[in-house]
């Protein structure tokens, strides 16, 4: 809803959309969810007024009348998994009242930035260019396109990455972009213990120049609690077990809206149909109706410690591509560790209805981790390691 201040169209606050959210019964009431929330409104009213002069004294400190207007300081939010800071940006993307905004997965917003920058050299190579240093055209390119750049889960393991972050960003806060940042640690652990370290580290004082720093320290991991409490196995297939589905996906994710996403595996890129809050849903078409391997689901379960995956059929032998793929699927986030939660259309011993060939064979170990993963155990310990992870 919109409302009018002072003949001025105003729009509703993150502070109030979080207790709209809290009133639902969506998220509990956390203090410092709600200071993290004030700080993102107090940001907005600075964005805002940043348009405003830039539309009134743009030809003035253009030619020398004025100053040029001081930039705008973003945020850097940083806690553990489960504390909301994910929704919290999210709610400060959907309101910030700028057009030309982006949100993205910090490791894929790298990527994009590698393959401008191997085109720009290329494009030096061939003449087409005369800048020989690839980074300021590609900062450039970026800040055109959005100068609000909201980053997901702010995180440097690259050394590839990690040695032009530093010029990039000047060349990026140069060009007056704005950062908003979620991480699980405070700016001086970025790529610790990273080779060339020692050439990483002007970009973390550049970067507490550029955002200020906030600690999303809340007293409990409430996505734990909730997650606690999901079914995990639902069979058959049917209208009672899509809602259940549908309840549980919204209970893990906040109720926060789902996006597509993208993760970039040797030059391609897998499709995530719905991603919000660590956690992902594909149908079984998606993951195994497709030419994904290991790679690809290894991509997957270390972007996401929750997977949901809708509508596993009965599969027989005309389907082994796909059981192979199923098989290997389970495997990964077994191994990795990964929750997952599933409809399917029978129970895990009668999914594979094949007599032949090594599937059979294989179908039976599948069959097995499905049923431990739905085990109290294995829930209780997959829940205390995402504790631990807080408490680091």
């Amino acid at each position: 809803m919109h409302h009018l201040r002072d003949g001025i169209q105003t729009h509703p606050s993150v502070a109030q959309r979080y207790r709209h959210l809290v009133e639902t019964g969506a998220v509990e009431r956390d203090a410092a969810q709600e200071a993290v929330a004030v700080a993102l409104d107090r940001l907005i009213g600075e964005i805002a007024s940043k348009r405003l002069a830039a539309k009134s004294s743009s030809l003035g400190w253009l030619f020398g009348k004025k100053r040029k207007p001081e930039p705008v300081k973003g945020l850097y939010i940083h806690g553990a998994v489960g504390r909301g800071k994910t929704m919290l940006m999210d709610l400060f993307f959907e309101l910030v009242p700028v057009r030309r905004k982006r949100r993205v997965h910090f490791n894929d917003f790298m990527a994009d930035v590698q393959d401008r920058i191997q085109k720009q050299r290329l494009a030096r190579k061939n003449g087409e260019t005369r800048e020989d240093d690839p980074i300021p055209p590609v900062a450039k390119a970026l800040a055109e396109e959005a100068w609000v750049l909201c980053f997901d889960e702010f995180t440097v393991t690259d050394i590839a990455d990690a040695m032009i972050l530093s010029r990039l960003f000047s060349a990026l806060f140069a060009e007056g972009v704005v950062l908003v940042a979620t991480s699980n640690v405070v700016p001086v652990e970025l790529y610790r213990d990273g080779l060339n370290r020692q050439l990483f580290l002007p970009f973390i004082g550049l970067l507490e120049r550029h955002a200020e720093v906030v600690s999303l320290d809340a007293m409990k991991d409430y996505r734990l609690d909730r997650v606690n409490r999901l079914p995990v196995y639902l069979a058959p297939v049917d209208a009672a077990a899509d809602r259940q589905m549908d309840v549980a996906w919204q209970t893990m994710t906040n109720g926060h809206a789902p996006a597509p996403a993208e993760i970039g595996v040797k030059g391609r890129h897998v499709v995530v149909p719905r991603a919000a809050a660590r956690a992902a849903r594909f149908s079984f078409g998606d993951l195994c109706e497709k030419p994904l391997g290991a790679r690809d689901f290894l991509a997957i379960a270390g972007r996401y410690d929750t997977i949901f995956v809708d509508h596993v059929p009965v599969l027989a032998e005309a389907r082994r591509n796909e059981a192979k793929r199923f098989i290997l699927l389970i495997d990964t986030l077994y191994d990795q560790k990964v929750r997952l939660v599933m409809s399917a259309e029978a129970p895990p011993q009668e999914l594979y209805q094949g007599k032949r060939g090594t599937e059979a064979f294989e179908f039976d170990r599948t069959a097995s981790r499905l049923m431990e993963m739905q085990s109290r155990d294995w829930l209780d310990a997959w829940s205390e390691r995402h504790r631990s992870e807080r408490s680091e």
